[in-house]
């Protein structure tokens, strides 16, 4: 599922292969996303330079000079570079042509992915604008997260995974970086001290950090037929029933809401 490192990841692989090129073409073989493609979609962004790809949140903003195209990869999005002509696969939604000759390729298997078009300020788009800051910039600090915990009754967890408070921290970087510094998911916002936004601040900078660091590597050119993201050495998402690689304890499982949340009850109090 790609998270804020999966998609930074993503605009640092093909920022190479698209900034500095026209757009020669658009072919949408399928429209069925979450959003439905724009119709207009082709007409508006042929014949486009593309600027900048930039990313806030988990949405990746494509520049051009008379517009932005904002796409978002859902629970299961790709996109990668194809040279030349290939035909397009059951979950291949959408291809741009660049004048370099190669293609652009958007996959969604689930189809929770999301294209848009806007000729204003991207980041003022209605699905950006209430965005909270990026929590790898001075911005998201632990002053700022203290603040805005106070009389939050909602689990710490899911607290941190709401884009409004903090851009792009999913369940699976959420849990680890709950992990990294001992607070159990459970926690109550409102019970946190400003020491421990501090520290949860520091931890999530630092997971994110480290996993867009093991995914720079990560060639979205390559011909594999399937892509996959990073692998990545996760401490306790998804590891219910496996050892602790800290402590050696077993790893738990629970719920928030419609969430499944992974801890060491050991290592996190």
């Amino acid at each position: 599922m790609p998270e804020l490192p999966e998609v930074e990841v993503t605009r640092l692989g093909i920022t190479p292969h698209v900034v500095g090129t026209s757009v020669a073409g658009v072919l949408v073989h399928s429209p069925k996303l979450r959003a439905m493609v724009p119709p207009e979609l082709a007409g508006l962004l042929t014949g486009q330079h593309i600027d900048s790809v930039q990313r806030r949140g988990k949405y990746l903003i494509f520049t051009c000079r008379v517009g932005s195209l904002l796409l978002h990869l859902g629970m299961t999005g790709h996109l990668r570079i194809l040279p030349g002509e290939r035909t397009p696969g059951p979950h291949d939604h959408l291809d741009i042509l660049l004048s370099s000759g190669v293609i652009l390729r958007l996959n969604d298997v689930r189809r929770f992915g999301s294209i848009h078009w806007t000729t204003a300020n991207p980041l003022q788009h209605e699905l950006l604008s209430g965005i909270g800051p990026e929590p790898l910039t001075e911005a998201f600090t632990g002053r700022y997260l203290f603040e805005r915990t106070r009389g939050r009754r909602v689990a710490v967890q899911r607290f941190i995974m709401d884009a409004s408070v903090v851009a792009g921290v999913g369940n699976i970087y959420a849990a680890e970086s709950l992990f990294r510094c001992g607070l159990l998911p459970t926690t109550l916002a409102r019970e946190l001290s400003e020491a421990d936004c501090e520290l949860l601040v520091r931890c999530i900078k630092e997971t994110l950090a480290t996993s867009i660091a093991t995914g720079r590597s990560m060639d979205f050119a390559r011909e594999e037929k399937k892509l996959a993201y990073f692998p990545q050495q996760l401490y306790v998402y998804d590891r219910a029933g496996k050892p602790c690689r800290r402590c050696g304890n077993t790893i738990e499982r629970g719920r928030l809401g419609t969430r499944s949340t992974f801890f060491c009850p050991v290592c996190q109090r």
